[in-house]
C-alpha cells in the first residue's frame, strides 16, 4: 500500500498579509510552517480566538520564519491547546521571540483591564487572548539552528535556512521531503530589501518542486532607496516647520533600527534639523540592543559602526522612553519632536496613547513608513479617514498624515522577481501567500508571463507536494 502523498494546507496568510501558516503532512508526520496571529478586519481578528484547525498536539515540529507577530503570534495559543514540539528558528529569531512574545502577552493584559476598567469591550469581562505565563511555556521548545545547514525536523523531513534581509534573524525555509523522488518545497517567509542599511541581501534559493512566494507589494516596486530618504527629510523638515509633534508608528523589529540609522544619516549630512527623538517602545530598545549581538545578520556597513561605535546608532538627541510614567511624560513636550513608538500599524502599543493625544492637533505629523493592512487604524490613517476610534472614543483626525512605503521592510515587486531570478529553473508550482488579492493577481501576471506555473493559495486548501514535471 502506497503512502499518502505529501500535501501542504494553507492556514493563514492567503488571500490576507496575516496570520501566517502553512501545514505540511508527510510520511505520516506533520510540520508547521509559521504560527502567526490574525490582524486587522474583525474576521480575521476572530480566528485568533477559535481553537487551531488542527490537533496541536500531532504536530510534530514548527519551523518559523522570522519574529514579527504575523508569523509567531500564535505561538503560545498553539502551546497552550497541547503543542510540545520543538519550535526551530535562527538564532536572532529565537532571541527576538523571548523579547516579543511576553511583551504582545503584557501588552494584551493591559488591554483588557484598561477596556474593564473603562467598560468599552462588549465582552464581559474582556479578556487577553493569552498571558504572559502562555507565552512563556514557548520559550523552552525553542531550537535555534545556524543558515545554511541542513537539519533534521521530523523523521524522513529536513529543513534548511537561508537569509531574506527581512529583519533580524528572517530566513526562508526549505523542507526536503524524503521518498522516491524526493520533494523540495521552499517557502519564502518574508522577503527584505536589497541595498540597504544594516542587514545583508536577501539570498537566493537555487531551487525547489514547490515554492510558496510572499506578495505583499506584488502589485509596485518601491521607489529607488534615495527617493524615500528625500521624502523622509522632507517630511521632518516639514513637520519641524509647523512645530508640532512628528508621530511614527513603527514596527519594533526592523522599522525603528532602520529609522534611526537613516535620520542620524540625514542630520550628519545637514539634511533635516537636529531634534529630539524619543524611541517610546521598551520592546524596540530591547530589540536594538539585540541587533548589535548578531553579527551574523549583520551588512559590512553595520558591522563596521559596531566595532567603531558599539553601536549601529548613536544619535546625537536620541532619548529611549523606559518607563510608562516617562511615556505619559511626553504628552508635556513640546515640538517640534520626533516619537518613535511602536506598533507599526497602530494596533496597540504606546503610539495609540500619542495619537490619542496629538492626532486633533494641525501641527502634528503622523509619519506612515510600512505596510498597513486593511482594518487596521494605520491604514485608516493612510486613507483619510476623518477620526479614529482608540480606547473606545472616536478622535478627530486633524494632524498631516504621510506615507513612505519604500522604508517597508517588504521587498517591492521588482525585488521579488530578483529574488525569484536565483532559482536554477521554475518550480513545478508555485503559491503566493501573504498578500491582499489585487497584490498577489498583479503578480501572478508577471510570473505567469516568465512560463511559470503560479496561482494565489486559497485560504484552507489543501495542495500536493510532488516533484513530478
Amino acid at each position: 500500500m502506497r503512502a499518502p502523498q505529501p500535501t501542504i494546507q494553507f492556514l493563514g496568510a492567503a488571500g490576507t498579509v496575516t496570520g501566517s501558516a502553512h501545514l505540511v503532512r508527510a510520511g505520516g508526520r506533520t510540520v508547521l510552517l509559521d504560527c502567526g496571529l490574525f490582524q486587522g478586519q474583525k474576521d480575521l481578528r476572530l480566528r485568533n480566538w477559535r481553537d487551531f484547525p488542527v490537533d496541536p498536539a500531532a504536530i510534530d515540529a514548527v519551523v518559523v520564519s522570522h519574529a514579527h507577530v504575523d508569523h509567531t503570534g500564535r505561538l503560545p495559543l498553539l502551546v497552550r491547546q497541547g503543542f510540545r514540539g520543538p519550535l526551530y528558528c535562527t538564532a536572532a529569531t529565537r532571541g527576538l521571540i523571548e523579547i516579543m512574545l511576553p511583551d504582545a502577552a503584557h501588552l494584551q493584559e493591559e488591554e483588557a483591564e484598561r477596556a474593564n476598567r473603562r467598560g468599552y469591550s462588549r465582552h464581559h469581562p474582556a479578556l487577553p487572548l493569552y498571558t504572559h505565563a502562555d507565552a512563556a511555556a514557548v520559550m523552552p521548545l525553542l531550537a535555534p539552528r545556524p543558515y545554511g545547514t541542513a537539519f533534521p525536523v521530523a523523521p524522513g523531513i529536513q529543513a534548511r535556512f537561508r537569509r531574506v534581509g527581512h529583519i533580524l534573524g528572517a530566513a526562508s525555509i526549505e523542507l526536503e521531503i524524503a521518498g522516491e523522488p524526493a520533494v523540495r518545497v521552499a517557502f519564502s517567509g518574508d522577503l527584505g530589501r536589497y541595498d540597504r542599511p544594516i542587514l545583508r541581501d536577501p539570498e537566493p534559493v537555487p531551487a525547489a518542486d514547490i515554492l510558496l512566494c510572499e506578495s505583499t507589494y506584488g502589485d509596485r516596486p518601491h521607489t529607488p532607496p534615495g527617493d524615500a530618504e528625500e521624502d523622509l527629510a522632507r517630511t521632518v523638515r516639514e513637520g519641524a516647520a509647523r512645530g508640532g509633534a512628528i508621530l511614527v508608528p513603527a514596527f519594533a523589529l526592523g522599522r525603528t533600527q532602520e529609522l534611526l540609522w537613516l535620520l542620524q544619516e540625514l542630520e550628519d549630512a545637514q539634511r533635516i534639523p537636529s531634534l529630539p527623538v524619543y524611541v517610546d517602545s521598551p520592546l524596540s530598545i530591547e530589540v536594538t540592543g539585540l541587533y548589535g549581538r548578531h553579527p551574523e545578520d549583520q551588512d559590512a556597513e553595520m558591522q563596521e559602526r559596531v566595532r567603531l561605535n558599539g553601536s549601529g546608532w548613536q544619535g546625537k538627541r536620541v532619548r529611549l522612553v523606559h518607563s510608562a510614567a516617562e511615556s505619559k511624560a511626553l504628552n508635556r513636550v513640546r515640538g517640534p519632536v520626533i516619537i518613535i513608538s511602536a506598533s507599526g500599524m497602530a494596533t496597540g502599543g504606546r503610539i495609540l496613547h500619542h495619537l490619542a493625544q496629538r492626532l486633533p492637533d494641525p501641527r502634528t505629523t503622523v509619519l506612515l513608513v510600512g505596510f498597513q493592512a486593511a482594518g487596521t487604524r494605520g491604514r485608516a490613517l493612510k486613507e483619510g479617514a476623518p477620526t479614529l476610534r482608540i480606547f473606545g472614543e472616536q478622535v478627530p483626525v486633524r494632524a498631516v498624515v504621510e506615507c513612505i512605503d519604500a522604508l517597508s521592510a517588504h521587498a517591492g515587486q521588482d525585488e521579488i522577481l530578483r529574488w525569484l531570478d536565483g532559482f536554477e529553473r521554475p518550480p513545478r508550482a508555485t503559491y503566493l501567500v501573504h498578500g491582499e488579492p489585487p497584490a498577489a493577481a498583479v503578480l501572478e501576471g508577471l510570473i505567469r508571463a516568465r512560463g511559470w506555473t503560479v496561482r494565489a493559495a486559497r485560504d484552507g486548501e489543501t495542495v500536493p507536494l510532488t516533484a513530478e514535471a
